[in-house]
């Protein structure tokens, strides 16, 4: 199969976002600007997701809430970007080089440090005080290690001609390999809208908060299959686009009415959808091993 086959990225990847096309005429110099426009609202959007974690506190939790909020819309400026980039043939070698700092900054450093100051600075006065300083120094550290593994996403990905995840789906159907760093970064700032911006105050909380950092970096740095949805829109026309124009209304009124649920369900089900998605391989070929050795 084919890079393509196999979920060349569209969030956060550089060859799927800016494939040239080739059936569309010249576009004007000024056209170039409009997808890059985009990228620069995902930058500011992380730069206030920064800015808005440093302000943030257990007496106003809000600030957590707003940076979680600003990577949140981050998410939707990236999709746009190389969806207009393509719609207007207006890819470019500094599209893409922009795109990828763009990524770095709002999907790994704010994220990185919306953790560690909602999850772990935070954290109240214990009785054991040195408990307290490792969970920070742990939190550090595995704050670090989630940045460093999206940044490697990245770099593996846009190095990689012929990326194929480990366990293989359905023939002709297409996914990223290993987690995009973009849904790794929703899973942080889903957690925290959905607890509102209240930070974390209990080292039991905090642990399972490290634990669950831990495993998101991991699963974007694995060659683990993940849903791309790069399907979705490929029919014009009938009941299919029917069905996903009343899809796409009901999760947006979801989203407007029980954000804090909504988006908490859409990112941890993406992300078990993976780790599903490898369990049900690696059943299936065990089956298949035992059948081959029943025969």
């Amino acid at each position: 199969m084919s890079a393509q086959d196999y979920g060349v990225e569209s969030s956060g990847g550089y060859e799927e976002k800016h494939r040239p096309s080739s059936h569309r005429g010249q576009p004007s110099r000024g056209m170039y600007v409009l997808p890059s426009l985009f990228t620069a609202g995902n930058i500011a959007a992380g730069f206030w997701a920064i800015t808005q974690s440093i302000q943030g506190s257990a007496a106003e939790p809000w600030f957590f809430d707003h940076a979680a909020l600003a990577i949140g819309f981050a998410v939707l400026f990236d999709g746009l970007d190389g969806r207009i980039a393509r719609m207007t043939n207006t890819t470019s070698a500094f599209g893409k080089e922009l795109d990828s700092l763009a990524d770095v900054v709002t999907f790994g450093v704010a994220p990185a440090i919306l953790a560690y100051i909602w999850g772990f600075r935070m954290l109240p006065a214990m009785d054991h005080p040195m408990m307290r300083v490792r969970l920070l120094h742990l939190g550090v550290v595995v704050c670090f290690l989630f940045l460093i593994c999206g940044a490697s996403r990245l770099a593996r990905f846009n190095v990689s001609v012929n990326p194929q995840p480990k366990n293989p789906g359905r023939p002709g159907r297409k996914y990223f390999v290993g987690m995009p760093i973009p849904a790794g970064a929703g899973v942080i700032a889903a957690v925290v809208h959905c607890f509102d911006g209240s930070p974390i105050d209990d080292w039991r909380m905090a642990i399972l908060w490290l634990a669950l950092m831990v495993f998101t970096g991991f699963l974007m740095v694995s060659s683990w299959r993940f849903w791309s949805g790069k399907e979705i829109g490929t029919e014009t026309e009938g009941k299919k686009t029917y069905r996903l124009f009343a899809l796409i209304a009901l999760i947006g009124a979801l989203i407007a009415m029980f954000s804090e649920v909504t988006l908490m369900v859409i990112a941890l089900g993406y992300l078990v959808s993976g780790v599903l998605a490898r369990l049900a391989y690696s059943w299936g070929r065990g089956r298949r091993r035992s059948a081959g050795l029943a025969s």
